[in-house]
């Protein structure tokens, strides 16, 4: 598997050349670009300017891993819901144009306090995405659901939303949550519910020992997993090329021998 970088938040100030020298001089293989962040890969760009994205990620060592949007699919109104699909598709035309093989979206809530059942809300978002992942599937890109949000970010309320959409270009992006762990600590459980369609892996503070780092690897490497674990890291260090250097050491270690 490889090692790489999202841009929220370590690197939300950075432009693409510097994304890209960052990551070549620390050993990052990729890296997902976070909408609304500084590097400005946004669908605002030309198609001049798509192509030359394109172009500096093709001229590097660093893979374009994917584009991380915040489109979500819960809302009540649903005329909302539908900003959020045709927003989708606009990120994904933008994916297609600087080589990003995936687009990242996101469940967000429920809406039980509101009076609508779980089950409607979960079912709603996944015929979004088996939209989305349709109008992708033409053009080449995959859509990757990020187990993300209150309540949602439960992995069987992922596993639901999956087979809602039941489409073969909706995959699942792992976010290694506190809430992936069951009453002894294991992930084992959640992971088995997602395992086949994990397309993408958000990795986070590897220094932290409640979470079972060394478990997830094995398992991932476990299933031939050979995609990338991207580093979603905060900006707590003022020496971020130093910094990425050690996550990337500690990284190593952590992988299955």
């Amino acid at each position: 598997m490889k090692l790489g970088l999202v841009t929220y938040n370590l690197a939300k100030d950075w432009d693409v050349p510097t994304i890209i020298a960052m990551c070549e001089k620390t050993g990052f293989e990729g890296v997902e670009l976070r909408t609304t962040h500084a590097h400005g890969v946004e669908v605002t760009l030309s198609a001049a300017q798509r192509a030359e994205v394109r172009k500096r990620f093709a001229d590097s060592s660093v893979a374009l891993a994917g584009l991380g949007s915040a489109f979500e699919y819960d809302a009540v109104d649903t005329a909302v819901v539908r900003q959020n699909i045709e927003g989708t598709k606009a990120y994904v035309e933008l994916a297609a144009d600087v080589g990003a093989p995936g687009v990242k979206v996101r469940p967000n809530r429920l809406h039980v306090k509101e009076g609508v059942p779980k089950e409607k809300t979960l079912e709603q978002i996944g015929l979004a995405l088996r939209e989305c992942g349709e109008f992708a599937a033409d053009c080449g890109v995959e859509i990757r659901l990020e187990v993300h949000g209150h309540d949602t970010c439960l992995v069987p309320n992922i596993r639901t939303i999956l087979d809602a959409a039941n489409h073969p270009n909706v995959f699942a992006c792992w976010n290694s949550n506190p809430e992936d762990r069951d009453e002894a600590g294991s992930i084992d459980a959640n992971y088995a519910l997602v395992r086949r369609q994990i397309r993408l892996v958000h990795i986070n503070e590897l220094a932290d020992e409640r979470y079972p780092w060394r478990r997830l690897f094995a398992l991932l490497a476990a299933d031939g997993y050979r995609g990338f674990t991207l580093a979603e890291i905060g900006q707590g260090s003022l020496e971020p090329e130093r910094f990425m250097r050690y996550y990337r050491a500690l990284w190593l270690a952590y992988q299955p021998k």
